[in-house]
């Protein structure tokens, strides 16, 4: 695969996927562009800094749209280099899942390599653990591994059928928070494609990594299994519960990893020791018992006996189960309102559907989702908004012969478009779609339609139906989705009405 420059040139990534096709494509931005951004790579700019170079803070123009983005330029002197880049740009560009972070584009111009990512206003967990001591709840700090989990989980088996990818780089300075603490697997320029439906098979690379969270099987043997990463994701478990560096000068001689040490004091029945003394009152014995319990697993020296990144996330979901009963106990409170609380809602917007009906309700119990916005403005750039016209001729004008089904929110069409374009297209020429027609009558309006646009429009997962775009024509309202031939399991266990009989009652 190759990937235009500014100025005309091809340059070619050398990653181990190359051959494979992007999802959707990756915006490139001119260089003029980044300088303007980022007032000349201006040090008072500069939000971090890494092995790929200094991050600036800068805003960037899509569309009509400003948009606050981290920009990260590759440095002359760094040990990175055109491989990590354009790995980072080709991972990303397939990759979409709320607890990743987002790459926006890139800029390839002569010899700089820039990658611009959306901004995360809380920084780092590495950030708040070691350098600004962030006075970080434990029931926070669960939460925040638990967001790390699901997106590597994602990683290893949700990118595809047949494959998965390794990050390998997980650390703490790699887990990005958003302004509503939600956490980000970030940097994926050391990252590996790996067969999901073959677990024990492993990639031979060369060693690559960090110290401290580097798994002891990999560095010995060179390889690579996703695994690997779940030896580091252990050792960020101790981080976050010790609030010690992985490699720490401060703690006891010849023990500077943390693992080593941490375990030592686990053996000897002493985790009181090992704990954050600013949330050692806050756990439950219980949830401690689990997590580290968790810890330990992950930690294990044969990566067989390691769990998988979901028996990881599912045992944090536990641990965290335990620590809410354990609060419950000591204030009696609405289960459901914790509930609430914990949930990592959005808050980006300046309004939203849901708070504007909990405020007319004057109900207080349901969080304000700011992340949906009340009016349409600005939905995923991968939808396509449709022409009513075209959604006509696309199901025969919303023929009879092509209803597939109703619910709720309206009645559900067959249709064409074409592969690429989306347009109209015949049945012989085009791919199947299905096509939901909001009704006047339906129990569901327009604020359910906003909100399934402008949710679905930032999700891709396997086990979620694929949203392709949108129509808006009032008093229209569109949503036209991946086609599944074998229809929904309800029409398996409950087939009753015809189709044809339900349209006529709706309509009548």
């Amino acid at each position: 695969m190759y990937f235009a420059t500014s100025n005309g040139k091809e340059s070619e990534p050398s990653t181990s996927s190359s051959t494979r096709q992007w999802s959707q494509p990756c915006p490139h931005f001119e260089f003029s562009k980044i300088l303007t951004a980022t007032k000349n790579f201006d040090e008072s700019l500069v939000i971090g800094s890494g092995g790929f170079g200094k991050v600036y803070k800068g805003n960037v123009i899509i569309g009509a749209s400003i948009v606050l983005a981290a920009i990260k330029r590759l440095d002359s002197m760094s040990d990175q280099g055109a491989t990590e880049f354009w790995a980072e740009v080709e991972m990303l560009s397939m990759l979409r899942h709320c607890n990743l972070v987002s790459l926006i584009g890139y800029c390839n111009y002569e010899n700089e390599m820039i990658l611009v990512y959306e901004y995360m206003p809380n920084g780092t967990l590495y950030d708040h653990l070691h350098k600004l001591n962030s006075p970080l709840s434990w029931l926070q700090r669960l939460s925040i591994c638990i967001g790390a989990g699901r997106g590597l989980h994602y990683l290893h088996t949700g990118t595809g059928i047949d494959s998965g990818i390794i990050h390998r780089d997980v650390k703490s300075s790699n887990i990005l928070l958003h302004e509503c603490w939600v956490a980000k697997i970030s940097d994926f320029g050391l990252s590996k494609i790996s067969p999901t439906n073959k677990p024990s098979t492993y990639v031979n690379t060369l060693i690559k990594g960090t110290f401290g969270y580097l798994d002891p099987y990999y560095f010995t043997t060179g390889r690579l299994t996703r695994k690997s990463d779940v030896y580091a994701f252990g050792v960020v478990l101790l981080e976050v519960l010790c609030r010690k560096h992985a490699v720490d000068r401060n703690l006891d001689e010849e023990q500077w990893g943390l693992v080593t040490w941490a375990q030592d004091s686990i053996k000897e029945g002493n985790l009181k020791r090992i704990i954050d003394s600013d949330i050692r009152s806050e756990i439950s014995p219980k949830c401690l018992k689990e997590f580290v319990r968790i810890a330990e697993r992950c930690l294990h020296n044969s990566p067989k006996q390691r769990p998988t990144m979901a028996e990881v996330v599912v045992n944090l979901e536990y641990a965290l189960a335990l620590q809410e009963k354990f609060n419950n106990s000591l204030q009696p409170a609405s289960i459901f309102g914790r509930m609430v609380n914990l949930i990592p809602f959005p808050s980006n917007g300046e309004s939203s559907v849901q708070g504007d009906l909990n405020n007319s309700k004057g109900n207080t119990r349901f969080p304000d989702m700011k992340g949906v916005p009340a009016h349409f403005q600005s939905p995923s750039p991968s939808l396509k908004e449709f022409r009513l016209d075209d959604l006509k001729k696309a199901t025969r004008n919303f023929g009879l012969e092509l209803l597939l089904g109703q619910g709720d929110f309206g009645l559900v069409f067959l249709g064409w478009v074409d592969q690429n374009t989306l347009a109209p297209s015949v049945q012989s020429a085009g791919i199947p779609v299905a096509v939901k027609r909001l009704t006047p009558k339906g129990f569901e309006g327009q604020a359910e339609w906003l909100a399934e646009v402008n949710f679905l429009g930032y999700l891709a997962y396997p086990n979620i139906i694929r949203l392709l775009g949108y129509c808006r024509d009032e008093p229209e309202h569109l949503l036209v989705y991946e086609y599944m031939p074998k229809r929904s399991l309800d029409y398996f266990l409950f087939i009753g009405k015809s189709c044809y009989d339900l349209y006529k009652s709706i309509i009548q």
